[in-house]
């Protein structure tokens, strides 16, 4: 069934886009309410009732060769252009052969849908900086649906989880969860989300390889025009260089608090062992039996022994007071070998010292290279325990010398040694290859500077499986 409709140009009134009717020319001959609205004005303004008045040069150009291919054959035509009014305004125009009218004119007249896309190219633009701005931050983000299911992660996320985006798209973000977190810490963060408030916490989480990682992590809801939570919003933050640091702080202030107590112990046992000590000379001269006076010598021997660690610990944890002073290498260096000697893990470890003699003094401060000294030996010390196969080997040797106008010191344990590949990396900050709570990975990254800051270096060479060499070098002349 067919039927026959007749209507008027008011029909278009009460559409939010532009509609007109125009000639080749280009002349308007009747506009909708919207069209008035914007159009008017500005050609008032300007004086025109030509189309082709509010168009650039490419726009002007455009019209013309579409109504000029536009035919009742040809259907509708499109094109994008500007309308240059007070403001300008992108708009897509469709055109189409007005045929159903009557006319004394032989000239075609042109339907034109004119649709104004000026907002819509606003939000694509703010949507294209947003997402250029969430690629390349050095934050992770990550967008889910409301039901959790992850649509969108950026490149920081991806290098941080280690999964591909591939693998990310579409899960939970329970596939990251390292368990650490109670089961209503997630209820809470879930019913703050849900109502539509930012929720902020650290949670732990982790990495494809199983590696734990830190996380402050801000969601946001994603509420839409009416209102309603349509999907949530993540920033990540990672923590874990601020958790080494709290680490280290909590480590540096026991080393303080053991310093304290070095200070103490010292005055308390020194007064018993100077006690002791004089006890013992009374009683070597009040015998004339070889056997007691050698066991006599070594008591006193050994009181001195007890006496000098005490005292060697105690300047070893006080702090520095940065001032150059010329500094005996060699006894430095038999000093930070007492020191490492008194822990536990030392004992079944021979210290081999071979120093050459006349070394001069060097412009040093003295207790920082003693630490460079400690941490190295201790480093030493840890590697040979790694080591269980051949505990008659547990050796370091220690060896002092000159080269080239600079003193050579020499650290060689029988560890199992360190990978060349490490050899750069032992000396940046946080790296190492303990076990978690056993290393801060900061000891040689500090050993290093310190080294630096009196013109010296560094070195490494290293056999697998059979020793390591820490060679430092520093100018006699600087």
């Amino acid at each position: 069934m067919t039927s026959n409709y007749s209507f008027t140009f008011d029909l278009f009134n009460n559409c939010k886009d532009m509609f007109l009717i125009l000639t080749e020319e280009g002349s308007i001959l009747q506009m909708n309410n919207s069209a008035l609205n914007k159009l008017k004005p500005f050609l008032a303004k300007i004086n025109s009732q030509n189309f082709y008045s509010l168009l650039d040069e490419t726009g002007k150009n455009e019209l013309r060769l579409t109504l000029r291919n536009c035919s009742d054959k040809s259907g509708c035509n499109s094109f994008a252009a500007q309308l240059i009014l007070n403001e300008t305004l992108d708009v897509e125009f469709s055109i189409s052969l007005f045929t159903n009218y009557t006319s004394d004119t032989a000239n075609k007249l042109f339907f034109i849908l004119a649709r104004d896309l000026t907002e819509q190219k606003h939000k694509e633009l703010e949507l294209l900086r947003f997402f250029s701005i969430a690629e390349n931050t050095v934050n992770p983000l990550e967008i889910t649906d409301v039901n959790g299911r992850i649509i969108y992660v950026n490149k920081a996320f991806v290098n941080s989880s280690g999964y591909s985006k591939e693998e990310i798209i579409g899960q939970n973000p329970k596939l990251f969860g390292g368990g650490k977190n109670s089961k209503k810490f997630w209820e809470k963060m879930w019913s703050t989300i849900s109502s539509g408030k930012v929720w902020v916490g650290e949670i732990e989480n982790k990495r494809k390889n199983g590696e734990p990682y830190h996380s402050q992590v801000l969601i946001s809801p994603i509420i839409d025009a009416g209102g309603k939570v349509t999907g949530y919003f993540g920033v990540h933050r990672d923590l874990s260089d601020k958790r080494v640091l709290e680490k280290q702080l909590i480590h540096t202030q026991k080393m303080e608090s053991i310093g304290t107590l070095a200070a103490g112990i010292a005055h308390e046992v020194g007064n018993p062992l100077a006690s002791i000590s004089a006890l013992v000379q009374v009683a070597q001269r009040s015998t004339n039996d070889p056997f007691i006076s050698e066991k006599l010598g070594l008591v006193k021997s050994q009181v001195t022994r007890i006496s000098k660690i005490i005292r060697d610990l105690v300047d070893f944890s006080r702090p520095s007071n940065y001032e150059l002073l010329m500094t005996d290498i060699n006894e430095n260096i038999k000093e930070a070998v007492e020191i490492t000697k008194v822990g536990t893990k030392a004992k079944n470890i021979d210290f081999v010292i071979e120093l050459t003699e006349n070394i001069p003094s060097l412009p040093l401060i003295a207790d920082q290279i003693q630490q460079v000294f400690v941490n190295i030996l201790l480093n030493a010390v840890d590697a040979i325990q790694e080591k269980k196969d051949d505990t008659s080997r547990n050796k370091i040797v220690v060896k002092s010398f000159i080269e080239d106008e600079s003193v050579i010191i020499n650290f060689t344990d029988t560890g199992p040694g360190i990978p060349e590949a490490n050899y750069t990396k032992v000396f940046e900050p946080f790296f190492t290859t303990k076990k978690q709570g056993k290393g801060t990975g900061l000891g040689l990254w500090v050993s290093y500077g310190i080294v630096k800051s009196f013109q010296g270096d560094i070195k490494i060479k290293s056999v697998p499986g059979s020793s390591t060499s820490f060679i430092i070098n520093l100018p006699i002349k600087p």
